[in-house]
């Protein structure tokens, strides 16, 4: 349980941290709720089905979107937030954008999708918050011993 919580007082992984963590939580939150326009957990788990996901994988992917969210705006086990949303984003190359190549389709092209360079980037953040942990004013440092 030390490493879990265990951290730097780094205010750059903290900025890393908080963004990425607010990402997934809007993210997350389009899932889980239908909030900023998303589908909801009927819609988005239905999607998840027809793409060959197992209906217990979907729920899980949107909670440990929305959950990973939260623990890393909160700075709360930063490294197993971490973690879920690296599995996400993983499984979102696999499952959708590989098949689109590296870029996302910035001109919005009809029968395009988005590649897999932003996934990339949030893993990128998420491996930063794996090997540092929560940074400064994060629930991680208040609790390390």
């Amino acid at each position: 349980m030390e490493f879990l919580v265990a951290t730097s007082a780094s205010w750059a992984i903290t900025v890393v941290r908080v963004v990425l963590g607010v990402i997934f939580v809007a993210h997350g939150a389009q899932k889980v709720f239908g909030a900023f326009g998303g589908y909801g957990l009927k819609g988005t788990t239905g999607y998840f089905k027809s793409i060959g996901l197992p209906l217990p994988i979907g729920y899980l992917v949107c909670f440990m979107e929305f959950f990973g969210g939260i623990g890393l705006v909160l700075g709360l086990l930063t490294r197993l937030s971490a973690l879920a949303v690296t599995i996400v984003m993983v499984g979102a190359i696999v499952k959708v954008h590989a098949p689109h190549g590296f870029f996302l389709n910035w001109e919005l092209k009809p029968g395009k999708g988005h590649g897999f360079e932003m996934n990339l980037a949030l893993i990128a953040m998420a491996v930063a918050c794996m090997i540092a942990g929560g940074g400064a004013m994060s629930v991680d440092l208040l609790l390390a011993p």
